[in-house]
């Protein structure tokens, strides 16, 4: 009976060691090579909700100094509080590429990733890029936005609208025109969408939406502009996802 209990016990031995190697990553975490930069090959400035998935992952490609993909290579990401990433490192595949998917945080706001690897000097490269997370007001306003103001505010055209953009003789800002719409106060924003152009001087194009729209989707798609702003809106008392 001795020898029983001896090949019962060797047999969780061998499972035990057996999940160990299982839980070891696929594909291996250890670097075989480096590159000299980094660079975005999709996924930066996504619109996602916040607390959740960006709808499509980040991808990074390392390449050398001579703009050749380096496979092999470690990729690691990092963000402000909040942000999660998963995979969070590994090493770039056959074409030079590391995906990985991520979920902003609670706070709406632009937060910015930071992708990081290293040359062959042992030197940090990184990678900057800003995603957006909104909150039910900013996503309102996008709804509103997409019902009421891409059509001349975009000039492009989708397959479920046609913009009307370049057919205009005065063109109209586009949302994300920071340079532009970062200097009109909320009280401006206000003004012009729900009386029009004319009452800040501006183009009788712009019609107003005070009878369309209430106060307070204005003030939704005025946080929807605030927030998709490039370069970003900073006001005075706003606490930014990044800081």
């Amino acid at each position: 009976m001795k020898w029983i209990a001896w090949v019962a016990v060797a047999m969780i031995i061998f499972a035990f060691i057996g999940c160990r190697w299982k839980a070891a990553p696929a594909g291996g975490t250890h670097p075989t090579a480096v590159g000299a930069a980094l660079v975005e090959t999709s996924g930066g400035k996504q619109i996602g909700v916040v607390g959740t998935a960006l709808p499509q992952p980040l991808v990074i490609q390392v390449n050398d100094e001579q703009g050749n993909a380096v496979p092999g290579a470690m990729v690691k990401f990092r963000g402000p509080g909040g942000v999660h990433f998963d995979p969070i490192e590994g090493v770039s595949d056959s074409s030079g590429q590391f995906t990985t998917n991520v979920s902003l945080g609670g706070v709406a706001g632009r937060y910015q990733i930071i992708a990081s690897s290293k040359d062959k000097s042992g030197k940090e490269i990184t990678l900057k890029l800003d995603e957006i997370a909104t909150g039910y007001q900013q996503q309102l306003g996008y709804q509103l936005e997409q019902n009421y103001c891409s059509r001349c505010h975009s000039s492009e055209s989708s397959p479920q609208r046609v913009s009307n953009h370049d057919n205009l003789e005065v063109k109209p800002h586009e949302f994300t025109d920071g340079e532009t719409l970062n200097k009109m106060s909320d009280a401006d924003l206000l003004s012009i969408i729900s009386h029009g152009g004319p009452s800040l001087n501006r183009s009788p194009l712009m019609p107003p939406y005070g009878s369309t729209l209430s106060k307070a989707e204005i003030q939704a798609l005025i946080a929807y502009i605030r927030v998709i702003s490039d370069p970003p809106y900073k006001a005075a008392g706003v606490v930014y996802a990044q800081q």
